[in-house]
């Protein structure tokens, strides 16, 4: 079943539970070692995680044996149970922000025994769409569901556990995480992998630097930072992370509208008009007499990604932000989350697809013939797209290629999905 997009922000979550300085350099006590923190200690049976995407809220629970090892809950490695939409559009409402939350809550606490639920850690972990939210709403919102977990739940809950990850948490843990998964943590920074993850409301990259290029990492203000030292399983690591906050999937679209100054847009197919929503703005989409036209919504996207920005640095990626200077680091590229899904939607990936290797001109290629798709002939060209996403295939699958090739650095040669990570979120 094709769950929402932002799953594998599940990973993020994880990790912001495990302090990164406890990793092994035994793979096999390395194992034990992260689901020994995440549930707490070993009499725990149980783990509940929610995490609280901008498109949407989502909850896992795990089952471990006495050796910390996963045991099934049914016929699956966990619970997985969404809802739709996430936290931040309940900005206005507080309490309806906690209550959404509330089934998820209770088919989690439906497949844990009563008598270890008050053993049974349950954290939540809220990523960029809380961070757009103005003013105290998304403090008032953590608050409710606070109040949520310590009222309504027979869970253990601390009020820390209940928080929102920043960029660079973000952007850190995923990369931590996809190299964890494929075991390259402690070998040199030019045998590990960089990653990209497209969230609904922000992109993070991460990879590992050289010390040359770090030497080179510019300064910044006090409560921003481009470079993190990280010491992983014996090995020190300059990690390069960056999160662009509003360049997420669903942002960016509400960037590319205010790019066209609310008038037709050329990224829109022909036959829709209609208004997108976001962040409590209201847009209008219409697209021109003639259609969609895949190099006028390039442009297009290139002034909203703003790529023409001055660059004070060696090298920039896009909006004038420092690059990491490149290197071994970033030539294996992981992609996850809404990369994934817009593959699926467009059948860049068949349906039935936990991963795979692309070329990044796979997503130009059938941004070539969504763009020449009349809104009505979309269902019949691409099956599998989910409704709501429609009129947007165009832009979706140029803001993906434009932000790859033009925004983050040429990156042209051969892009990975992360199977081990959709196998693993693939699972409900």
């Amino acid at each position: 079943m094709k769950q929402a997009a932002g799953h594998g922000l599940l990973f993020m979550v994880l990790f912001f539970l495990l302090p990164i300085g406890s990793l092994s350099s035994d793979h096999h006590r390395h194992k034990s070692s992260f689901r020994r923190v995440l549930i707490g200690h070993d009499s725990d049976k149980y783990a509940v995680i929610f995490d609280a995407g901008s498109t949407g809220s989502r909850v896992h629970v795990f089952r471990f044996d006495q050796n910390q090892d996963l045991l099934p809950i049914g016929n699956e490695l966990e619970l997985y149970v969404s809802t739709k939409p996430g936290l931040s559009s309940y900005a206005a409402d507080p309490q309806a922000a906690a209550s959404s939350l509330r089934p998820l809550l209770e088919e989690a606490e439906a497949v844990v025994p009563i008598w270890l639920q008050p053993d049974t850690p349950a954290r939540l972990g809220a990523t960029a769409g809380l961070r757009l939210v103005e003013g105290d709403a998304a403090e008032k919102i953590l608050d409710a569901v606070r109040n949520l977990f310590k009222n309504e739940s027979h869970l253990k809950y601390k009020h820390d556990w209940v928080s929102i990850l920043d960029g660079v948490q973000e952007g850190t843990y995923m990369w931590v995480t996809i190299n964890y998964l494929l075991n390259t943590l402690g070998r040199s920074y030019a045998e590990t992998v960089a990653t990209i993850d497209l969230g609904g409301a922000s992109v993070q990259m991460a990879y590992a630097i050289s010390d040359e290029n770090a030497a080179k990492a510019p300064h910044v203000a006090a409560n921003e930072t481009y470079l993190l030292q990280k010491n992983l399983k014996g090995t020190n690591y300059n990690l390069y992370v960056h999160s662009y906050l509003k360049y997420g999937s669903k942002a960016a679209r509400a960037e590319i509208f205010k790019a066209s100054r609310n008038s037709t847009n050329p990224c829109i197919l022909e036959g829709y008009e209609g208004t997108y929503t976001y962040g409590g703005v209201v847009y209008r989409v219409s697209a021109p007499r003639k259609g969609a036209n895949m190099k006028r919504c390039q442009i297009l996207t290139r002034k909203a990604l703003k790529i023409n920005a001055p660059c004070k640095y060696d090298s920039c990626t896009f909006n004038g932000i420092w690059n990491g200077g490149g290197g071994d680091g970033e030539k294996n590229l992981y992609l996850s989350s809404s990369f994934y899904w817009t593959a699926l939607d467009s059948g860049i990936l068949k349906q039935n697809a936990t991963g795979g290797r692309i070329l990044v001109n796979a997503y130009k290629d059938t941004a070539k013939t969504a763009c020449s798709t009349k809104f009505m002939d979309v269902k019949s060209k691409f099956p599998d797209v989910q409704e709501e996403n429609i009129p947007y295939l165009c832009m979706d699958l140029v803001y993906i290629y434009t932000l790859l090739v033009d925004g983050l650095g040429e990156l042209k040669f051969l892009l990975i999905l992360p199977e081990e990570i959709i196998n693993y979120t693939n699972t409900a």
